[in-house]
């Protein structure tokens, strides 16, 4: 077994909800591998919450609305002071409308739209560009996606659209962070039961799908995706950038579902 060593290193989650969210299984093996943690949440009436489901793995907590840009700078000024150059860091922020992801995609408001995009894509472009003069050579940056991002998943509607702008993102931050050895990837994760998963419509009848017809025949647990994200964090993952890796139990793989796994 080759052991990942993060004792010294400075990691910051933005926007873990509680002990369910994928940011936060992420933070947790960054911790267990030894690695200091800051963690962001939005909205002061969550505080109690995320500081009883984040105990013994964050060091430091900030309240931060990331369409807020100055907050977002001061967050991340206080945490390169405190702490000096920041080497990891994971994106795990996603908004839309709940009226936006029930009706049709055809149907999507301008405002909720705008929204979605600014929250769950944005907000990747503006972390990366405000961490960029605090990010160590050979840092790394994760961000969360989902299979709708290139194929289509129903009532996933303009989320799926906020997470295709995300993965392209990525890649583009990738070439420009490059040259200061930064890498950036996205982890595409297969369904868990998370807060945000749960309240998107038709989440049961998908989970039940990818049971059904993944190759594992399984869903993927909160562990797996965290072990994804430590990997990707890691020097392990050196070479790596630029990329979205899935950890689906291999969902993504399947054409026509064999017929003997699901009523075709």
């Amino acid at each position: 077994m080759v052991p990942i060593d993060l004792s010294g290193k400075k990691a910051v989650i933005f926007g873990v909800t509680n002990e369910r969210s994928l940011g936060f299984a992420i933070g947790k093996k960054l911790k267990e591998a030894g690695a200091q943690v800051a963690m962001t949440y939005q909205g002061e009436r969550v505080r109690p919450l995320v500081e009883k489901a984040t105990r013994g793995i964050a060091d430091r907590l900030f309240e931060l609305d990331v369409t807020d840009e100055d907050r977002l700078r001061e967050v991340i000024g206080t945490i390169a002071r405190e702490w000096g150059p920041v080497d990891a860091a994971v994106h795990a922020i996603a908004f839309a409308p709940r009226r936006a992801m029930e009706g049709r995609y055809l149907d999507t408001a301008k405002e909720d739209w705008l929204k979605a995009l600014e929250v769950s894509a944005y907000s990747l472009v503006a972390i990366a560009r405000e961490l960029e003069p605090h990010l160590s050579p050979g840092a790394g940056i994760v961000a969360l996606s989902y299979y709708a991002a290139e194929k289509y998943v129903p009532k996933y509607n303009v989320m799926a659209i906020a997470k295709s702008a995300l993965e392209a993102s990525v890649r583009y931050l990738a070439a420009e962070l490059g040259p200061k050895g930064v890498r950036v990837n996205a982890v595409s994760a297969g369904p868990v039961r998370t807060v945000a998963a749960r309240s998107i419509p038709g989440f049961t009848l998908l989970w039940d799908h990818v049971e059904k017809v993944a190759p594992l025949r399984r869903n993927v647990t909160q562990e797996e995706v965290g072990n994804l994200g430590l990997f990707l964090l890691s020097p392990l993952a050196s070479g790596i950038t630029g990329e979205v890796v899935y950890v689906d139990a291999g969902y993504h793989i399947i054409g026509i579902p064999d017929p003997g796994t699901v009523d075709v």
